[in-house]
């Protein structure tokens, strides 16, 4: 069985627009053109738009009756990743093919699959004349490989608009949507110890001379968390507790040991899974993610390096807590010792859940759904939606993707039934944002 919105997306997924390697030009430019073409032909406005050489963002507008009806900006992104291996797939990456009420192609679920319901709503209501709120689109074709034309765009944006919808997540279970009113930030150092001017023998020198990779162990020992996962009181000013409205919502996510067992991964503490969605939504967090020198003989390195990254919870400030952290790690170095560091930052995001577009939005998605959604906080991080926040404009991050809907690996694929609860939930969201304060 088909359906106007399953066609059109099956037609956006055959074309090929990787931007992680492998892809072209052409096809990225032809992917964000598909999305122009859509919303002209609901008779809207739009155009590809390019910062630098960045991949063309697809920028329009869709325009209600009422000129005084709130702006709200829809996002997503047409690029997706690489297909890996091609042995690994069942059916080729983009030739969409439908089985076992599940849709497989590269870009899925994401984000082709996830968003076009919310662009698929908004057409078909304004060329039904229904339109109640002004759409303003923004896709981008840089998201998975971390191009900066869209947080451009976001922050000279003059316009702004009076809330936005990201369909760019999942839901809880099959049954319950959830509306991700916080994100965790980011600040990644890129450290190099240097303690002379060249390896030297360790039958000659070791125990008189410093050693690179010793004193980069020391430094990083003094900044790990405690045995409880736990950073120190250093690395996690500005955090704030969850709203009580959160924490209520939490109690009807999975078990936390159960997430952390299904992932693979041996809980920090013993207590880690039951606080699995404070420690990973509303807390900060530090990972050695790749440390590098020395050979396998008998040297003392010189120099060592290592990539060190904080998930910074909603409130923390990068820079700040960026400057803590280097402060640390300079203190625990011995004399003789040179450190440099470079860093790179995405902000956290968080939306208080009494914010009438919350509000509206968990109303619409549970009449969409019928099952009241989760308010819930990622561990990850969205940078659009961190530009968003920026700017003062309230965000719903939702979305319909399952752990089986298999993303970035081979066989990506996107429920039927989750494009159907995307549909009626872009719809839903629109039509009640209608009541939006205007600003």
């Amino acid at each position: 069985m088909t359906t106007p919105l399953l066609d059109e997306l099956t037609d956006w997924l055959r074309i090929p627009s990787i931007s992680t390697g492998g892809g072209h030009a052409a096809d990225l430019e032809r992917a964000g053109a598909w999305v122009v073409d859509r919303v002209r032909e609901a008779g809207g406005e739009a155009d590809l738009v390019r910062i630098g050489t960045g991949n063309p963002l697809a920028v329009g507008e869709l325009r209600a009756n009422d000129p005084g009806a709130p702006t709200v900006i829809i996002y997503g992104h047409y690029d997706v990743q690489s297909i890996g291996d091609p042995a690994a797939w069942t059916s080729e990456p983009f030739a969409p093919e439908t089985r076992g009420g599940r849709l497989y192609a590269r870009g899925a679920a994401d984000d082709k699959g996830n968003f076009l319901p919310l662009l698929h709503a908004a057409c078909a209501l304004a060329r039904a004349g229904e339109l109640p709120v002004h759409v303003r689109v923004l896709v981008e074709g840089e998201e998975e490989a971390g191009g900066q034309s869209v947080a451009q765009w976001v922050r000279t944006d003059e316009r702004g608009a009076d809330a936005a919808i990201v369909f760019d997540s999942g839901m809880v279970d099959e049954d319950t949507p959830a509306i991700t009113v916080g994100l965790r930030g980011l600040a990644m150092a890129e450290l190099v110890v240097r303690t002379g001017r060249r390896d030297l023998h360790s039958g000659l020198y070791g125990g008189s001379v410093l050693n690179a990779l010793n004193v980069l162990n020391g430094a990083l020992a003094t900044v790990l968390p405690g045995a409880d996962g736990r950073l120190r009181e250093e690395l996690r000013a500005g955090i704030v507790p969850p709203a009580e409205a959160e924490l209520t919502s939490w109690r009807r996510l999975p078990d936390g040991d159960g997430v952390i067992a299904g992932g693979g991964g041996r809980p920090i503490h013993p207590g880690a899974g039951a606080e699995f969605y404070e420690r990973n939504g509303a807390d900060a967090s530090l990972d050695i993610n790749a440390v590098h020198g020395g050979e396998p003989r008998t040297i003392v390195p010189c120099e060592a390096r290592a990539t060190v990254s904080i998930r910074l919870a909603p409130r923390q400030d990068p820079q700040e807590i960026a400057a803590t952290l280097e402060r640390l790690l300079r203190e625990a170095l011995p004399d003789g010792a040179e450190l440099d560091v470079a860093f790179h930052f995405a902000a956290p995001a968080l939306f208080d859940v009494d914010l009438p577009a919350m509000r509206l939005a968990a109303e619409a998605l549970e009449r969409a759904c019928g099952t009241p959604p989760a308010f819930v906080r990622s561990g990850g991080s969205i940078p659009v939606v961190a530009e968003f926040a920026a700017r003062g404009i309230p965000t719903v991050v939702s979305g319909f993707g399952l752990p089986d809907d298999d993303i970035h690996a081979p066989n990506e694929s996107y429920r039927l039934r989750s494009l159907e609860l995307g549909e009626a939930s872009a719809r839903e969201l629109l039509l009640s944002f209608a009541a939006l304060p205007h600003r």
